[in-house]
């Protein structure tokens, strides 16, 4: 339970202001829109192997350092651009990670000439509709599942990097294609 407000949450959003607000306000909310998307996908993927926390504190910055995560601009950066990102104290600075960015922004634009949209691609996972779970305690939520295997699969066949399974059930969650908030969450039933 939060001290300050008295609801009981997942029990990751109790570890800071920023996470709790973040779990409160987006965690788990169907998410839309090739650019929303685009970035979470980005934000995921420069989490690898960190606390989210680490990511979230510097949302604003990644937001600003890939032009409000406008796809074909970022799909556009030169590599003096990129290089520049390395030395941004702000960022996490992995060139895998930056150059990644600029990678997936290409191959995000092709799968919204084949696709429609990286909305309707990436929704199509679950049939557009989010899946509901009911977990009752931390270690019951999986890591990756056979859905996140499959988006991982095709995600890396359309040439994206930082789209591992893990990384895509995360963004699953994120973005409310599954909602994992635990059933004494106050957000699980929203």
């Amino acid at each position: 339970m939060s001290p300050s407000d008295g609801r009981t949450r997942c029990a990751w959003a109790e570890n800071s202001d920023p996470e709790r607000a973040y779990h409160d306000a987006e965690w788990g909310v169907p998410l839309h829109g090739d650019t929303a998307l685009f970035e979470m996908l980005t934000l995921e993927g420069a989490q690898a192997g960190l606390s989210w926390r680490t990511v979230l504190v510097r949302r604003h910055l990644y937001r600003e350092a890939y032009h409000g995560f406008d796809i074909p601009r970022v799909a556009a950066m030169e590599d003096a651009e990129l290089e520049a990102l390395l030395a941004h104290s702000g960022l996490i600075r992995n060139r895998l990670k930056i150059y990644s960015v600029r990678k997936n922004a290409q191959a995000v634009l092709r799968i919204a000439d084949t696709a429609g949209s990286l909305d309707a691609h990436l929704w199509s996972f679950v049939d557009g509709v989010p899946i509901r779970n009911r977990w009752r305690a931390r270690g019951e939520v999986p890591a990756r599942t056979e859905l996140s295997d499959r988006m991982s699969k095709d995600l890396k066949r359309r040439e994206l990097s930082f789209v591992g399974s893990t990384i895509c059930y995360a963004f699953m969650q994120a973005t409310g294609m599954v909602n994992d908030h635990a059933v004494d969450c106050f957000r699980h039933g929203a």
